[in-house]
């Protein structure tokens, strides 16, 4: 009975016991085999053909038929400064005028002084007659005449570049400087845009050069909330390649549109070609490498990665060109958690409409 007296160590004991019992009957059998995982649920997509609108979407920015910047030829002080900002002024229109006091009075002089070298040259030709006057001498009062003429000539051009008038019809920007200013070459005094038709310059991958040409018509959606399109005619491409994003410029014209002021955004769309069928599959079921593309196939229940090559990209969708056929089980929703060959349990079979519809309702539940 010694044993009652001591009821911790007993209490201990027993402890002991069973945890050696449980440790025992959970031990792992090393001959066991582990529990498989379970298989990875996913949304699947029968590949097909379908015709796709074969449109390449690229962005452009709309640039004035006509625009220059005014700055004086000449340096000095303005006298005179007529700039209707916002307005349509006719080409040949003064806009300002720097001061040719000094210019003019210089004219002046040589008027007064041309008129003596006229007359001492109608003297000298009258001597140079009957002889009286040796041919260097009239040939020297001959160059003077001509002199002062060059002198008169030049001055007055000195006295035109300081007169700024408007190159073409069109609108005049704000002014950008007052009267009494001085101003230099450098100024800069308005700018002024010809609207009566606007250009649209818009970059294209390199790739597409065979499908643009002059004479040929794009779509221009002018504003993004109404959709409405606009024709444009290509009338220049740039003949070389920018060498940083090997994109191709180009540019188009419409007329009789004032849409949009310079420099707004617009969106452009190609026509690459007629309509054709492809593979169509939701972007989403990419799975980028550093070499290739893949996508995955469902064979015999299980997850098969396969290398694909792409084509025409849209918002939601991508072309495939090699590596998917009709008829093809596609994984589009849980990619990143399937395994080459694991199981796969398909939760449901969708068409490329119901995807796109789910990715549209997404983006708009985020927005």
């Amino acid at each position: 009975m010694d044993w009652l007296n001591k009821p911790s160590k007993f209490i201990t004991g027993l402890i002991f016991v069973v945890s050696s019992f449980i440790a025992c009957k959970d031990k792992v059998d090393p001959n066991a085999k582990p529990k498989a995982a379970p298989p990875t649920i996913v949304d699947v997509l029968v590949a097909a053909s379908q015709p796709i609108s074969n449109s390449i979407e690229v962005n452009g920015t709309v640039v004035a038929n006509e625009y220059v910047e005014l700055h004086p030829e000449a340096s000095g002080r303005l006298t005179f400064l007529s700039v209707p900002e916002g307005k349509t002024v006719k080409a040949g229109t003064v806009i300002a005028r720097v001061n040719d006091a000094d210019l003019k009075a210089q004219i002046e002089k040589s008027k007064v002084l041309l008129d003596l070298a006229q007359k001492t040259e109608e003297r000298y030709k009258q001597l140079l007659a009957v002889n009286g006057l040796n041919q260097s001498d009239y040939d020297a009062a001959l160059n003077t005449v001509n002199g002062y003429k060059a002198d008169i000539n030049y001055n007055q051009a000195l006295v035109d570049k300081t007169v700024l008038k408007a190159p073409f019809d069109g609108i005049v920007g704000l002014r950008q400087v007052s009267l009494g200013a001085y101003v230099s070459p450098t100024t800069l005094i308005a700018t002024m845009q010809q609207l009566d038709k606007i250009k649209v310059d818009f970059n294209l991958p390199e790739q597409y050069v065979d499908i643009v040409k002059i004479g040929g018509t794009v779509d221009v959606e002018m504003d993004a909330s109404s959709k409405s399109r606009k024709k444009a005619v290509i009338i220049a491409i740039e003949p070389q390649v920018n060498q940083s994003s090997r994109n191709l410029t180009i540019r188009a014209i419409l007329k009789n549109s004032q849409a949009k002021n310079p420099g707004a955004f617009v969106k452009v769309y190609v026509n690459a070609g007629v309509d054709a069928k492809a593979v169509m599959v939701p972007t989403n079921s990419l799975i980028p490498d550093d070499k290739n593309n893949q996508v995955i196939l469902i064979k015999d229940g299980k997850a098969t990665f396969v290398n694909v090559s792409t084509g025409l990209r849209m918002a939601n969708n991508v072309e495939i060109t090699k590596g998917v056929s009709p008829g093809d089980t596609v994984v589009v929703t849980g990619v990143l958690f399937a395994r080459p060959k694991a199981p796969l349990h398909v939760r449901s079979v969708k068409t490329l409409e119901q995807f796109n519809a789910l990715n549209n309702n997404s983006n708009t539940a985020d927005q």
